[in-house]
């Protein structure tokens, strides 16, 4: 039996498939976040190609973090 095979929620107490959706939602936000960092950086030194691809960037992962809440949203719910 692999990793992928067994469901670690008992450890979790969260179903795999949930913890999951969970996950990407943070993740989503984080990267949203720290993106806004390398924005920054890539203004100060004039570099508005790279700023333009971080701000496209940033913007599908608030698109991802706002799907994932609203389906975890739905889910809880219920």
């Amino acid at each position: 039996m692999t990793s992928g095979d067994s469901e670690t929620g008992d450890v979790t107490g969260t179903k795999d498939k949930d913890y999951n959706l969970i996950w990407f939602t943070e993740a989503c936000l984080s990267n949203a976040l720290r993106l806004e960092t390398d924005i920054q950086d890539a203004e100060r030194d004039g570099d508005n190609e790279l700023a333009d691809l971080f701000r496209r960037a940033q913007g599908e992962s608030r698109k991802g973090a706002e799907q994932g809440k609203q389906m975890l949203a739905s889910r809880i719910r219920g």
